[in-house]
């Protein structure tokens, strides 16, 4: 059984920064690839962008490229998304995922989830 349990959401003004981390717990997640996910209002859920096991590859979302982050720390069993230059079109509910097999983009190559935190970026 694997627990992920993001933190860092909140309420930001366009062009502000924040920090949202991804703790995993009852396992190592050292060997999977991890993600983080989306959802909006009004609309499903979608890929931001993803890490594999090493954290060498990382693959990002277009509306995302270039002003988001991920890394992660297999040590202390973390992920962490750094969100620069904010947009109103970013406010949602931003998921960690552990990933098992399929690819990257795909919600279905997820096993385990987060609950979720809320980002509000007000324009």
């Amino acid at each position: 059984q694997v627990q992920l349990v993001e933190s860092g959401g909140g309420l930001v003004q366009a062009g502000d920064s924040l920090r949202l981390s991804c703790a995993a717990s009852g396992r190592t997640f050292s060997s999977n690839a991890m993600g983080w996910f989306r959802r909006a209002p009004g609309k499903e859920r979608e890929f931001v962008a993803a890490i594999n096991w090493s954290g060498l590859s990382t693959y990002y979302a277009d509306s995302v490229k270039g002003r988001f982050t991920i890394s992660r720390d297999n040590a202390k069993n973390t992920v962490t998304l750094q969100m620069n230059s904010l947009k109103p079109e970013d406010t949602a509910v931003y998921y960690c995922a552990l990933h098992y097999s399929g690819s990257l983009y795909d919600t279905r190559g997820y096993g385990y989830w987060g609950q979720g935190t809320q980002v509000t970026v007000s324009s």
